[in-house]
């Protein structure tokens, strides 16, 4: 399976929900960036991914986007072969 980062805040909503869709797909261990403990990384998120709101989600070196584009890309059953792929 591919490397997941997830940038996020521990009281965002959507990041939550986007990482309790990772784990139910199998992604047991992906690579948390907590913005609220370490600020300094969000200028690295918004130059890696061109957006400031969280969650940022990035599968190997794709970058899936926010909550509800992971959702869709599941939807599309696209999900588990980018992860695997």
């Amino acid at each position: 399976m591919k490397p997941v980062i997830v940038y996020r805040t521990a009281w965002c909503p959507y990041c939550q929900r986007a990482e309790a869709l990772l784990a139910a797909r199998g992604v047991a261990d992906p690579q948390i960036i907590d913005l609220d403990e370490d600020p300094g990384r969000r200028r690295e998120m918004v130059e890696r991914a061109g957006r400031t709101s969280v969650p940022q989600i990035f599968i190997g070196d794709v970058h899936v986007g926010g909550c509800d584009d992971l959702h869709a890309l599941d939807r599309r059953g696209e999900l588990m072969s980018l992860l695997q792929g």
